[in-house]
C-alpha cells in the first residue's frame, strides 16, 4: 500500500508522514524530492528548471522507483510530496494506478492564513519560496485530479494521521509518548528536513 499526503507548503505532509511511519510497523518514508535535487545538480545548467517537477525525469524517476520500491517491499510506502499540477500527477499517481499499483492520496488543506502562521512558525515569512506557492497550492488542490481533502485548520498532527489511518484501514501502533516528547520529535523532523545546501 501507498499513502501519498500530498498538501500546500505548512500544510503538514512531513509531520503527518513522520507520524504515520512512527506507528505504522513496516513502514518507509519515501522522498520524490530527493530525485529532483540529484536531477538539479546533475544537467546542464541550460537544461536547468527554476522547478525539479518540470523535468520530465524527475517524473519518470519517481514513477520508477516508487512502482520499484511497491513492488519488492514487502510494507507500507509513506510518500510526503507537494504536487498540484494535474498532469505532473497522472504522470506518476496516475500511471501507478492504471499499471495496479494501489495509491491512497489525501490532500492536506488550510486556509491561507493558517498556512503562513505555520511557516511563521518555522522562521519563514510572507517572502519566502514557500509562503509564496501558497495560492498555487490552494489552487491546485481544489481540482478534482486531488481528492480525499482534509482541511487541517483545527486538527493536530496525530488526528490527521490517525484520519488517514482509518480512512485506509490501518490499526496504528499507541502513541505512548508524552506531550515534551511528541514536541521533541516534532521539532527533529522539521530540522532534519530543512535544506541548507540545496
Amino acid at each position: 500500500m501507498i499513502i501519498w499526503v500530498n498538501g500546500a507548503f505548512g500544510a503538514g505532509k512531513t509531520q503527518t508522514s513522520h507520524e504515520l511511519h512512527r506507528r505504522i510497523p513496516n513502514s518507509y518514508i519515501y522522498d520524490p524530492e530527493n530525485a529532483g535535487y540529484f536531477i538539479r545538480k546533475n544537467v546542464p545548467v541550460s537544461m536547468a528548471k527554476s522547478d525539479f517537477q518540470d523535468h520530465k525525469a524527475w517524473r519518470e524517476t519517481n514513477y520508477s522507483v516508487i512502482k520499484y520500491i511497491y513492488e519488492e517491499y514487502d510494507g507500507t510506502l509513506i510518500i510526503p510530496m507537494t504536487i498540484v499540477n494535474p498532469a505532473y500527477f497522472d504522470d506518476i499517481v496516475g500511471r501507478l494506478r492504471r499499471d495496479g499499483v494501489v495509491v491512497h492520496h489525501f490532500a492536506l488543506c488550510a486556509a491561507k492564513e493558517t498556512l503562513l502562521k505555520r511557516l511563521r512558525s518555522r522562521g519563514e515569512n510572507e517572502r519566502s519560496w514557500a509562503a509564496q506557492q501558497i495560492d498555487r497550492c490552494i489552487a491546485g488542490l481544489s481540482l478534482p485530479a486531488f481528492e480525499r481533502q482534509l482541511h487541517t485548520d483545527d486538527m493536530t498532527i496525530s488526528e490527521v494521521a490517525e484520519t488517514i489511518a482509518k480512512a485506509v484501514n490501518i490499526q496504528l501502533v499507541p502513541d505512548q509518548r508524552g506531550s515534551l516528547r511528541k514536541k521533541y520529535d516534532r521539532i527533529m523532523t522539521q530540522i532534519k528536513h530543512i535544506r541548507f545546501f540545496q
